[in-house]
């Protein structure tokens, strides 16, 4: 069943039941909360009339006058006093009322209840304060900013005073099946909307609502103002199944639809203009999910073309997508000789566009649109190396203006698995998360500020995400929207479903440019592949260069007889005086990668217990253990410093934990 259908049938439940109940009670005794001042008013005339039996005769009569107009004095300025907070009708209607009732007490206790004007004040005054007061009473009860009776007003009210938001009020703006857009004031100069988004959990409970209903955004025209949107987050919790294609034949600049707002209003992505990172843990939906229907989009419009590489799971993700792909590399030289082809084509193409007088990549420009979709991508960043990465983040700053997307799909972002130069240039889409202290990794500031929640779902609500990103509405951000869902019958991925989707989208029935064509031409090639940013052509080798043990990483010294030489093939002699003597070098436990993992990881752990500096001794554990030396540990800590994440203290000779802490 397409989504929409599915939404349509769901009708929204934005209050549970017991908040309905409680809402329905309080409208069927209305009139109850339009009572006290008719019941207040014949008990005023019993007063009065019981003044007049007492002291209504006599010389009492006048001390009772000036009793009671001193008393009505006095009442009306403490009432005048303590209704300070109301505004000011509300307080001169408050203290108005208590002096008119004082005087005709007065009036009464003198001449009596039966004389003619005692009696007409009595009657004309008495019903039009009652009235008056009931239309006070109506008017603050059930009309909000809005001007309309308003349910949700109601429940606010009901709550705010216990969440510390006396003073705030909320009022329905747009009343929709799937949705209530709301508008909260805010005392001026008492609460802002930063406030009110750090309890958004305590409304929803103070309110009756599930957890998550809530979206809470700024007004960017009144800073004592926010945007509420209110939506039922237990209707996102069924799979959604995919409709098929938003815009087939489109340009890629037109927005793709990956996935519904937990609104029920489609998610509208653009593309073009920025990078994206994927983050969830696993489980959580962002291959299956994520992947399949954003590439699923993609691939159905005219000018795009996409490269993409996954060394982890090979043809597991995106293998049945293989037929759309331009290019599929899934080993390290695939993936090393896509990013070096894709950048050696880059400097040509935005020439190309600059002849033409475009500033950027444009529609109808003549060039096809790049999106590179790398999954697993810290398995990727190892396998490019650290020269390889340098030529990688070169590409990440340059390709949006010639007309390209990167995607990097991956488990945690934080700063060993992440560049924390990237991550700071990329949107972010974050789906299930353990706990909140990785969510800081998926999210943006904004989505933090906003209340946005990922570790909510884990793995238990696959599809489940928050998206900020270019175009993406400010008040939408911290709202969870669920990915389509491509399943088959059994509820298992239906990798056949989308093969045969992708087969309808042939990349080789794509008309591309000639810098696209380039990089097409070189696709599947493994053998003799160059490494990114290296002329070598094996792996080995650019293990070596990356971070692995070689006699150029340990020799430091100026070399003291450059006229004795030997190459690598000729023999060596044995010293005759020390034949016992034997050198033998350790052989390395860790490949290049996973030692240089475990540094960052002792890194890292140094940095999540608050300490500050290290010396490089404090890591011979993991150069010795990973049968490397430490002249190693010293190309990679003069890395890190060159990346911002170390500094170096001159004075006291330790390295400091920079960028650590706050990427960590």
């Amino acid at each position: 069943m397409p989504a929409k259908n599915t939404l349509k049938s769901t009708h929204l439940a934005t209050v549970d039941d017991a908040s309905w109940d409680r809402f329905k009670a309080a409208q069927a005794s209305k009139l109850a909360t339009l009572a006290p001042p008719w019941l207040v008013w014949p008990v005023v005339a019993g007063i009065g009339h019981a003044a007049h039996t007492l002291w209504g005769t006599g010389p009492g009569a006048a001390w009772s006058a000036i009793g009671l107009t001193l008393g009505t004095g006095v009442l009306s300025g403490v009432t005048w006093l303590v209704s300070h907070t109301r505004g000011m009708l509300g307080r001169g209607s408050a203290t108005v009322t208590t002096f008119a009732t004082g005087m005709w007490v007065t009036s009464c206790s003198v001449a009596g209840i039966g004389q003619p004007v005692v009696t007409w004040f009595f009657l004309a005054g008495g019903v039009t304060v009652c009235t008056g007061w009931n239309i006070r009473t109506v008017i603050r009860a059930k009309v909000g900013l809005s001007g309309v009776t308003d349910p949700l007003a109601f429940l606010f009210d009901q709550g705010k005073e216990s969440t510390g938001l006396d003073g705030a009020r909320m009022a329905t703006v747009k009343a929709g099946e799937r949705k209530i857009e709301a508008a909260m004031a805010l005392p001026a100069g008492q609460k802002t909307v930063g406030d009110v988004q750090k309890k958004t959990e305590h409304i929803e409970g103070a309110m009756g609502l599930p957890p998550g209903t809530l979206s809470v955004a700024a007004d960017t025209d009144r800073a004592d103002r926010a945007k509420v949107t209110l939506s039922d987050p237990r209707i996102m919790r069924a799979p959604i199944p995919w409709p098929g294609p938003s815009r087939p034949g489109a340009s890629i600049a037109e927005p793709v639809r990956p996935g519904v707002w937990q609104d029920g209003d489609d998610v509208a992505d653009t593309i073009p203009g920025s990078h994206r990172q994927f983050m969830g843990k696993t489980g959580s939906g962002k291959s299956i999910g994520g992947a399949w229907d954003y590439l699923a989009e993609i691939i159905t419009r005219h000018d795009v073309a996409v490269f993409a590489a996954d060394i982890t799971k090979g043809e597991q993700t995106l293998g049945p997508l293989r037929p759309a792909l331009h290019r599929f590399e899934t080993t390290k030289q695939g993936v090393r000789s896509l990013i070096n082809d894709v950048e050696a084509q880059l400097k040509p193409r935005t020439d190309w566009l600059s002849a033409r007088g475009y500033v950027n990549w444009e529609p109808g420009c003549g060039l096809a649109y790049w999106v590179l979709w790398l999954e697993e991508f810290p398995d990727i960043g190892d396998a490019l190396g650290d020269k390889g990465m340098e030529t990688f983040l070169r590409l990440l700053k340059a390709v949006r203006s010639a007309g390209g997307t990167i995607v990097m799909s991956l488990q945690r972002s934080d700063w060993t698995q992440m560049p924390t130069i990237a991550r700071g240039q990329l949107a972010n889409m974050c789906f299930g998360v353990a706990n909140s202290h990785d969510a800081a990794f998926g999210l943006s500031e904004a989505q933090e500020d906003a209340g946005a929640r990922p570790e909510l779902w884990g793995s238990s609500q696959p599809g489940m995400a928050y998206l900020d990103a270019p175009g993406i509405p400010i008040e939408r951000i911290a709202m969870p929207l669920r990915t389509f869902a491509w399943l088959d019958a059994s509820g298992k991925p239906d990798t056949a479903a989308i093969a045969a989707h992708a087969a309808q989208w042939p990349a080789g029935s794509k008309s591309v440019d000639e810098f696209t064509a380039a990089i097409t031409a070189h696709a599947t090639v493994a053998t003799g592949a160059r490494p990114v940013g290296e002329p070598g052509p094996t792996d080995d080798a650019e293990e070596d260069a990356d971070g692995g043990w070689s006699a150029a990483d340990d020799l430091t010294t100026e070399d003291p007889d450059p006229t004795m030489t030997a190459d690598i093939d000729d023999p060596i002699e044995d010293d005759p005086d020390d034949e016992e003597w034997e050198f033998t070098r350790p052989e390395p436990t860790m490949t290049a990668a996973e030692a240089r993992q475990a540094l960052r990881d002792r890194i890292a752990a140094w940095a999540e217990e608050g300490r500050e500096d290290f010396t490089t001794a404090d890591l011979s554990e993991v150069w010795t253990g990973a049968g490397l030396s430490r002249q190693w540990a010293q190309n990679q800590i003069r890395r890190l410093r060159e990346q911002g994440v170390l500094g170096y203290d001159d004075e006291a000779q330790r390295h400091l934990l920079l960028a650590v802490s706050d990427a960590a």
